[in-house]
């Protein structure tokens, strides 16, 4: 017979083999009409059209050999070809439910199915006849998914049980239509017509496999395979993105001078960033790294240090002026020479005070001399002017050109005009004699200036000379910082006779108003940071040995911090450490979160100048004591006097630090240099030359 023609027997019990009976068209017509607003293609309407009935075969009787003995005479299914290659609909996973997908597929899609299950397909010619009409199923093949899967399950909820069975073999649209739709999303293109081998009838009371028996599992789950893939190409689309991976690496602080163009992968850079900021967050906490002494024997003792960006500035007895680059590691540091006048004949004067930003170096002299140097155009000074008296603070602007003197009663304000040229801005006459001396930073227009004189603190503006931000009779200004908006200072009141501790008070620039008074304290307030801290914090040092982090906004401490026997000289803090230095000449790291010690390092005098960066640390112990006694400062050998100079300490804790720089200089030199000295000889051995 034709191949269109199908051999088979039933299997269940009280069933007679007999010819096919014909499908019923109305449910495929109208399950498909129900799904979308569009008409059916000729493909479509030939795949779901009722197929004419068959000849009844006759079926094959069993063999007593083969058969069982109980049972000789009942029929079953011969041997039978496919005609077509097993559709890719039938070998995803989940094969028995596929299975019974198809059995209840009855002739839809392009599929019919005899009682004993047999499978008969299309030809190649109908197939090639569906070609125009696979793009419109393309476009509606999610929609009638999801809204056809579910009416499918409703109705076989509201049919009754008897009918259950017909249903099953009469169901023509919807597993068919779900292997086009598997197929479309394999290969792109239809399923091609299949037989598969008959089965044995499953029993209407055997549970289904996938649990739910209604068939609108594999429109569910084909539908969330879709869902989840396009989900995917969407993430993907997004982790590829380079201005993506740009902006969140602007945004967390890393690379900020840097373009788009600089970097091919700016989510690798991003990982690096993350992963080189951890480790230098581990090497802070455990103290890995180098260090090195910045020290000039000729310049004898120590006056003052000052910091910025990791280029180091200090001052001397002898009235030279030395600068480090600590960021290059080159400590053959240049000495910035002072500008003579005809009658400078003697020995120079000390350097009281010393300044340095981006640009400039300023230092102030005993004789109330300041020079200004420029970092760029060598080492002679761009400017020099004097005062009358000596000088007692010195201020320079974070950024720009405007350097600020105190001496006597009078503050004086240099900047250089529109043409480069030094000059004179503003001279305040106050009250009393200055004690502490900032200048704004972020300022645009005239520098704008805070001076704390005993117990008065001046805004000192071109536009409003003389205007006081704070004045309090006996109650005198410890220690003062200031930012772009604010001014913290400490104020020292009456203590026990009033019952009143000692705080830091908070002001606005702009307003003038007070804005907070924290700290309960009875020790004085001997330094202050809110510059460098960050927003909305405040770190302070106080004598009673503790340091103290305040929030602004809740005008309460965060945390006390006790160390330093002698008092707290100088302090500055970041998003989780604090670095503290005391009197005692103790440097201390601490856990801000933790409230612990990290690690501390001794030297002698006094801590009087702390700086540090994600990945640097700078402090300097400055001799309170300028001529020692006993010392006698004219003597040749300066090893004498060693522990009267004071020392600069410069811890280095990034990662591409070599290994062999993590050792001390003394350790490392090869003792051909006439400037050192090798008394130290015993921390190098065995030695490589000497």
């Amino acid at each position: 017979m034709a191949g269109r023609q199908l051999r088979a027997s039933q299997q269940s019990p009280g069933h007679l083999h007999g010819t096919l009976p014909s499908p019923q068209p109305s449910l495929g017509h109208q399950w498909l009409s129900k799904a979308g607003p569009w008409p059916l293609g000729p493909w479509a309407a030939r795949l779901l059209a009722p197929q004419p009935a068959r000849p009844p075969a006759r079926p094959p009787v069993r063999s007593a050999a083969a058969g069982s003995p109980s049972a000789p005479t009942r029929p079953g299914p011969t041997k039978w070809r496919p005609a077509a290659p097993v559709s890719r609909a039938l070998a995803l996973p989940g094969r028995g439910r596929n299975l019974r997908a198809a059995e209840r597929a009855g002739t839809g899609g392009g599929f019919r199915a005899g009682p004993a299950g047999g499978w008969a397909g299309l030809g190649p010619a109908a197939m090639a006849e569906g070609s125009a009409e696979l793009e419109l199923f393309r476009r509606r093949w999610r929609e009638e998914l999801a809204g056809g899967a579910k009416r499918q399950r409703r109705e076989v909820a509201a049919e009754p049980a008897a009918g259950l069975e017909n249903r099953r073999s009469a169901e023509p649209s919807e597993p068919g239509y779900l292997a086009l739709a598997r197929g479309l999303l394999d290969g792109g293109a239809p399923p091609a017509p299949a037989f598969r081998s008959p089965s044995p009838a499953r029993p209407a009371e055997e549970p289904a496999e996938d649990g739910d028996g209604d068939g609108g599992g594999d429109g569910d789950d084909l539908l969330g395979q879709l869902i989840r893939d396009l989900v995917s190409r969407t993430w993907k689309v997004l982790a590829e993105d380079e201005v993506l991976w740009y902006r969140l690496c602007q945004q967390e602080g890393y690379l900020l001078d840097t373009s788009i163009s600089d970097y091919s992968c700016w989510k690798l850079a991003l990982k690096n960033c993350r992963a080189r900021e951890r480790t230098l967050k581990t090497n802070w906490k455990n103290r890995i790294g180098a260090v090195s002494q910045l020290q000039y024997e000729q310049g004898k003792i120590l006056c003052d240090v000052h910091s910025c960006d990791g280029v180091v500035i200090a001052g001397y007895t002898s009235g030279e002026v030395r600068l480090w680059d600590t960021r290059t590691w080159d400590y053959t540091a240049p000495i910035l020479e002072p500008m003579h006048s005809p009658g400078d004949a003697g020995p120079q004067p000390h350097v009281s005070f010393v300044k340095i930003n981006s640009s400039l170096a300023v230092a102030a002299y005993e004789d109330g001399t300041v020079s200004v140097w420029s970092l760029m155009f060598g080492r002679e000074p761009i400017h020099r002017y004097q005062h009358n008296q000596r000088i007692q603070a010195l201020a320079l602007g974070s950024e720009g050109a405007a350097v600020a003197t105190a001496s006597g009663f009078e503050v004086k304000v240099e900047s250089p005009n529109d043409r480069g040229f030094w000059q004179t801005t503003e001279t305040f006459e106050i009250q009393k004699l200055v004690n502490f001396l900032n200048l704004v930073p972020d300022v645009t227009g005239s520098p704008v200036t805070v001076a704390a004189a005993e117990d008065i603190v001046y805004l000192l503006k071109a536009e409003d000379p003389g205007k006081i931000l704070h004045s309090v009779y006996g109650q005198p200004v410890t220690c003062l910082d200031v930012s772009a908006h604010e001014a913290a200072f400490g104020v020292k009141t009456f203590g026990w006779l009033l019952n009143e501790p000692n705080q830091i008070l908070l002001y606005n620039l702009e307003t003038s108003q007070c804005l907070k008074k924290m700290g309960n304290s009875i020790g004085d307030f001997t330094c202050v940071n809110l510059r460098n801290s960050p927003p909305n914090m405040l770190v302070t040092g106080n004598k009673d040995r503790r340091v103290r982090v305040f929030d602004l906004r809740r005008s309460e401490s965060l945390c006390s911090l006790y160390a330093h026997q002698l008092g707290v000289s100088a302090v500055q803090m970041d998003d989780w450490k604090i670095v503290s230095g005391g009197e005692e000449g103790l440097v201390c790291v601490w856990d801000q979160r933790m409230g612990t010690k990290l690690w501390e390092m001794h030297a002698r005098h006094p801590v009087r100048h702390v700086w540090f960066n994600s990945h640097s640390l700078i402090t300097a112990n400055v001799p309170d004591e300028k001529t020692p006694r006993g010392a006698s400062i004219m003597d040749d050998d300066l090893t004498a006097h060693r522990k009267h100079r004071g020392i600069i300490y410069a811890y280095e804790f990034s990662v591409d630090q070599l290994a062999v720089e993590s050792v001390l200089p003394i350790c490392r030199s090869s003792y051909d240099e006439v400037t050192g000295y090798n008394y130290n000889i015993g921390l190098a051995v065995p030695y490589d030359n000497i």
